[in-house]
């Protein structure tokens, strides 16, 4: 009996694609990994997907036109890999009678550890002094802040949102959190606002959230006038969240200060993006779960996701 083959589209998993061939053929199948640096087109999931019985999902646009493909195919099941499901409609999925789930809550600690870094970064200014010296030859001293003492505006509250709750307030962060769902977390000293309320007092802003309807486009041009002057704002959530116009009229008029942005309306960041001039910014290529323990992890959750769908 041939094994059912499985397309794998997500980019942290091809890096480690060998590591999983055992478990792919302990689960009874075979995988095909995809050549994409971050998504796949509609086109091109469209030509792939009809030869494939399941399908790990990375980042790529998984809707109606692509899931008709497939179900016009072989496509029986697909897992989306990683948290994020803004790219994945369950719909038509649920429609073409094709079982799709996600894998939830195994980041919080890996973006956890990025969102900090990028505050520190921020505050302290380390990636600049870096680049500096690299390119430059340059000795930069810029006097930062502190992040002791300091107010975040943390916009999310689940696995992630609290795991990165946790680092700011080993840091002596002050933290208001922005979650519709909020409900309080034992151990964590942290007051709750509806967004945008005291937005004003923040010296950060640091994006955790899911893209929804709501989250969608919430940093807009609005809000730069409630801003505190010098802001620092962060996103490892989703591109969208940011309006990237306001963000970079926010940086021209120097009302924010500086951004870290680890996902980005059009990925990768093209190469014309303004955001590109401003040198304090930090940019990072929606990486932020990529670590090498998570991917194994996440991974063979995944695998036997699918395995269990195909099994059925």
């Amino acid at each position: 009996m041939t094994r059912p083959n499985i397309l794998v589209t997500c980019p942290p998993m091809l890096g480690l694609i060998d590591e999983f061939a055992n478990d792919f053929a302990e689960a009874g199948l075979d995988f095909t990994p995809a050549k994409v640096t971050q998504i796949l087109s509609v086109q091109e999931l469209c030509d792939l997907l009809p030869a494939y019985d399941g399908w790990i999902i990375g980042d790529d646009p998984a809707n109606a036109k692509v899931v008709a493909a497939g179900a016009a195919g072989n496509l029986r099941a697909a897992v989306k890999w990683g948290v994020g499901i803004d790219n994945v409609d369950f719909d038509v999925f649920a429609a073409h009678k094709i079982p799709v789930e996600n894998t939830p809550n195994v980041f919080g600690e890996e973006v956890a550890d990025v969102a900090l870094t990028y505050v520190l970064g921020l505050a302290r200014e380390t990636y600049l002094i870096d680049r500096e010296i690299r390119a430059n030859n340059a000795w930069p001293k810029p006097s930062g802040i502190s992040v002791h003492g300091r107010t975040v505006a943390l916009v999310g509250f689940g696995d992630i949102g609290k795991a990165t709750a946790r680092r700011l307030a080993a840091c002596g962060a002050n933290i208001v959190v922005y979650d519709p769902y909020y409900q309080p977390s034992p151990g964590l000293d942290v007051e709750h606002a509806e967004w945008p309320q005291r937005i004003g007092e923040t010296d950060f802003i640091v994006f955790t959230c899911p893209l929804t309807d709501s989250t969608r486009a919430m940093f807009n041009h609005e809000l730069l006038g409630s801003l505190k002057s010098g802001v620092r704002v962060v996103n490892v959530a989703r591109g969208p969240v940011i309006v990237e116009e306001a963000l970079i009229e926010g940086l021209q008029q120097e009302i924010i200060h500086s951004a870290a942005l680890d996902v980005f309306e059009v990925e990768p960041l093209p190469e014309q993006s303004p955001l590109r001039g401003f040198d304090r910014c930090i940019f990072g290529s929606h990486n932020g779960s990529n670590s090498s323990d998570a991917v194994r992890r996440v991974s063979r959750i995944a695998i036997a996701k699918i395995a269990r769908f195909l099994g059925e």
